[in-house]
């Protein structure tokens, strides 16, 4: 059995039935959909969607910048009133 990731859960049919009204009740937590009392996906707003993009897009930009940092000794210093 799978770990459910979420304080809120609901059945595919209660989604089906209302999926605004599950939203409101979260409050902006997501929802662990449960198809057999097991997680089949995870239901969330769409700020909260946006919200979790921009940390990904933030962690994965640190992560190239972690790897490229043995590189500065490398780097050529460019004013960018020259450019």
């Amino acid at each position: 059995m799978r770990q459910v990731l979420s304080s809120c859960s609901a059945s595919i049919s209660e989604l089906k039935k209302n999926p605004t009204a599950l939203l409101n009740d979260a409050e902006g937590a997501p929802i662990a959909i449960l198809n057999h009392n097991t997680p089949a996906a995870y239901f969330v707003p769409a700020e909260t969607y946006e919200w979790l993009m921009d940390k990904l897009e933030d962690f994965e930009l640190a992560q190239i910048v972690r790897e490229r940092s043995h590189e500065k000794t490398e780097a050529v210093e460019v004013n960018l009133n020259d450019l």
